[in-house]
């Protein structure tokens, strides 16, 4: 590079952090080019008046946010962005990503973990027809004021083991994840970092890029989020908030043992972090372990919602939040959803209070219970984690197949599910050679095990009896 130096005089912090940010500004505008060699760490430290310590530290820093690579003897070379990569010349009709959005006919949607259909659209058209009925002026407005019934009903669902939330702490919102939404953007500033795990629900991670904030990788084995290498990136990266799921983690399974959730809820408290618990696949099982919200209470906020075990169509979601958070919290939600509209949060805490939402649950449970059954049967011998009451599979691929090769070839033969690129939360050298698949959404026990048959049958055959251009 010619004729090039960084801006320093914006920013805050060392100059080393506002070096690096700089940096990555102009990586961002076009400024610096993919592919292009930064200047030797040395006549970089002499032109800006700093040491060549400085500009190493710099340097290191970018390399964690995945911008640049360096090597030995070579120098520090830009990294080409996901906007910048090159597109395919073929994609699947109706793929976003590894995502589908509408399914093509004749396709089974394994891609999906949404409640199963166990009938519970004739409760719900009863709900909404008696809702309108006894509200019709609040149908017609906007919602300004929301019942004290609307917090029960959170407190309610959010109750698990010991945990029993005050309605003065939860929020109601549309969903899980706009629950997570607007904390993350209540309680963060466009350029704070919020950590996740390697592979999880990316869409959160996603969300937040879109609005501001970067994102840091926690490390995770089979027990879960690793605590020492979150303390790590709590001293490197200095995160405000980290998103994790401590019971049934999406997609791995995984539960967080009572000494691990201590000792994240101690670094959180020593670096203070704020922790959000996603709870939403915690609720469909019988697993006694305190939630996290229990060991750091006055940081914890805890998210969950109606769409795995009730119904996903009607957007129920609710979170419990220390109290100093909830105005700020019910504020953002406001402002990134539009408001909460009468007839969906009245008949969400409708079928809370008044036991069909739990009776709903129950049923769902023993639906998947009977359709994990399959799998396990089906699958027997191979290398996959489940859960009696939740409604999706971690199958870890035999070599030689790889995880996006086998989506594709799940494709072509009629079954549609998510290929671990789906859960990444960022740009991570992991490989997992892992895929997930939902067992909720064929509406027939003989599709799943149609389907389950089908990944079978390609396991067995290996990546020899698959060949994309036959």
């Amino acid at each position: 590079m010619t004729n090039w130096l960084p801006d320093l005089t914006t920013g805050s912090g060392p100059l080393y952090q506002r070096l690096a940010d700089s940096i990555e500004s102009d990586i961002d505008k076009g400024i610096i080019d993919a592919g292009a060699k930064l200047p030797p760490q040395r006549d970089l430290a002499y032109d800006i008046g700093t040491t060549v310590g400085t500009i190493g530290r710099a340097y290191q820093l970018l390399r964690e946010r995945g911008l640049v690579s360096g090597e030995v003897g070579r120098g520090t070379y830009v990294l080409a962005q996901q906007s910048e990569a090159a597109s395919p010349e073929f994609a699947e009709p109706a793929v976003q990503g590894t995502r589908y959005v509408d399914a093509p006919p004749g396709k089974l949607r394994f891609d999906s973990t949404a409640a199963p259909d166990i009938g519970q659209g004739a409760i719900v058209a009863d709900m909404l027809q008696r809702t309108v009925q006894d509200h019709p002026h609040e149908i017609s407005s906007y919602t300004r004021d929301f019942p004290e019934r609307w917090f029960e009903a959170g407190a309610r669902w959010l109750s698990r083991n010991s945990f029993r939330p005050a309605a003065e702490t939860i929020v109601p919102t549309l969903g899980t994840h706009a629950a997570v939404m607007a904390a993350i953007a209540a309680l963060t500033t466009p350029g704070d970092y919020v950590a996740f795990e390697h592979l999880t629900y990316s869409q959160i991670a996603r969300s937040a890029g879109l609005i501001g904030r970067r994102i840091a990788l926690v490390a995770s084995d089979e027990e879960g989020l690793d605590p020492e290498d979150f303390e790590r990136v709590c001293a490197q990266k200095h995160p405000k908030m980290i998103f994790l799921m401590p019971t049934v983690q999406n997609p791995t399974l995984a539960i967080l043992s009572v000494s691990r959730r201590e000792a994240i809820a101690r670094v959180a408290r020593e670096y203070n972090v704020i922790l959000i618990e996603d709870d939403l696949y915690g609720g469909l099982t019988d697993d006694s372990t305190p939630l996290l919200a229990e060991y750091a209470p006055e940081r914890t906020i805890v998210a969950g919602g109606l769409s795995k075990s009730v119904a996903a169509g009607v957007r129920g979601g609710w979170l419990s939040c220390p109290p100093a958070y909830r105005h700020r919290i019910r504020v953002a939600h406001k402002m990134m959803t539009g408001g909460m509209p009468f007839l969906l949060a009245e008949v969400n805490a409708r079928l809370v209070l008044s036991g069909q939402a739990g009776d709903i649950r129950r049923r769902s449970i023993a639906e998947i219970a009977a359709r994990i059954a399959i799998v396990r049967e089906t699958l027997a011998g191979f290398a996959f984690k489940s859960h009696d009451s939740v409604p999706f599979v971690w199958l870890t691929l035999p070599d030689p197949w790889l995880s996006g090769t086998f989506r594709s070839a799940c494709l072509e033969n009629g079954v549609l599910l998510d290929d671990e690129d789906e859960f990444k939360a960022g740009r991570s050298e992991q490989v997992f050679h892992g895929v997930r698949f939902g067992v909720s959404q064929p509406r027939r026990r003989e599709d799943i095990a149609g389907g389950v048959a089908v990944i079978r049958r390609l396991l067995e055959e290996g990546r020899a009896g698959y060949d994309r251009s036959s």
